[in-house]
């Protein structure tokens, strides 16, 4: 079991192990969870690490249970999280939605694997819609960061625990089994972001204020709307300061290639092949799934001709980069169901089909 918080140290570590370390750090004061491949180190490190350092660690007896239990820790201003992976998640979303509607902070790692149904432990992106679309009820949207390194894991676990505290809303750290279990070197840092104040709301005990009742329950039509227009207002917000991506070599791009997480790697190969042989390809890697970035990828429809996602799915992502590009110029898909994602050569030999 890796049970040492290291802090500016570089060391090689798997993608869980970084994950679980970086939320410690960050300063998750709870953690519940329940096994599944292939994210089980993420809770076998936290059983060892949160109860050496006093916090609070419960290996639940369902995901359901979970869930809810970080929904109440996290109603007392309390950092906290859950991990799961694929199916398990599934199990959430009823949690995942009265989160979102009472304003929690809810964290959740979830590190996908080939579904649908049982489906078997191999690494996936099958989850995009899972995440970005929700499976719970009601007009909710969840912010949702893609790593695509080991590092990235803890980069993107620390700004989880930031942007759930900073907009009260449930955030998902999207990993696939592939990035869980490699492993590579990495550099752990103390927390960049500064601490968000939540007197204003938390449930902390009433003495000297009035008492406060967080719920999700409105039994007026008018006052329901009115609510959710406040929430989209916040999710427009979320839109225009946090939406990031990471972009290679579109100044000129004829084919802008669109993927998210560990796929990624083996496209900017497939990116520099292709610029070997006169092409010009072009890189946009989506890093929040939402905000997702629509205004970016129509602004580059206007100079490029073809775009291309590459996903380990049935084709998932692609969707939102066709509404994105909403008819410009052609988007097509280069894909896998489960496993490896498709090899840089694979992906170039595709493109050249195509054009």
């Amino acid at each position: 079991m890796a049970t040492e918080c290291l802090t500016n140290k570089k060391v090689l570590t798997k993608g869980n192990y970084a994950i679980a370390n970086a939320a410690v750090l960050a300063g998750c004061q709870c953690y519940f969870g329940y096994p599944i491949t292939p994210q089980s180190e993420i809770g076998e490190f936290m059983s060892g690490k949160m109860q050496e350092l006093k916090r609070a660690y419960v290996s639940a007896e369902s995901e359901l249970a979970a869930i809810n239990m970080v929904i109440g820790a996290v109603s007392t201003g309390v950092k906290a999280m859950t991990s799961s992976s694929s199916c398990a998640v599934s199990l959430m979303q009823e949690g995942l939605s009265y989160a979102t509607a009472d304003e929690l902070p809810v964290v959740l790692v979830s590190v996908m694997r080939g579904g649908p149904g049982l489906g078997n432990i191999y690494p996936s992106q099958g989850d995009y819609f899972q995440a970005t679309k929700g499976g719970g009820n009601g007009d909710y949207k969840l912010i949702v960061l893609a790593p695509s390194t080991v590092q990235e894991c803890v980069d993107l676990t620390y700004k989880a625990f930031y942007l759930a505290q900073k907009y009260r809303n449930p955030t998902v750290l999207l990993a696939d089994g592939l990035l869980g279990q490699m492993m590579e070197p990495v550099e752990y840092y103390d927390y960049p972001y500064p601490e968000v104040e939540t007197s204003e709301w938390a449930l902390s005990g009433a003495n000297g204020r009035d008492g406060r009742i967080i719920r999700s329950y409105a039994p007026l039509a008018d006052r329901q709307c009115e609510f959710l227009d406040k929430l989209y207002k916040k999710y427009k917000t979320i839109e225009e300061n946090e939406t990031q991506w990471e972009e290679i070599n579109t100044e000129d791009a004829d084919i802008v290639l669109v993927s998210f997480g560990s796929t990624s790697r083996n496209v900017k190969t497939a990116m520099k092949k292709l610029r070997e042989k006169g092409i010009k390809a072009g890189i946009l890697r989506p890093i929040t799934l939402f905000p997702f970035p629509s205004k970016r990828l129509a602004e580059l429809s206007k100079t490029a001709k073809r775009f291309v996602t590459v996903e380990v799915n049935m084709g998932q992502m692609v969707n939102d980069v066709k509404l994105a590009v909403n008819g410009a110029c052609p988007v097509d898909l280069v894909n896998k169901g489960v496993g490896a994602p498709p090899s840089a050569d694979e992906i170039v030999k595709r493109i050249e089909e195509l054009i």
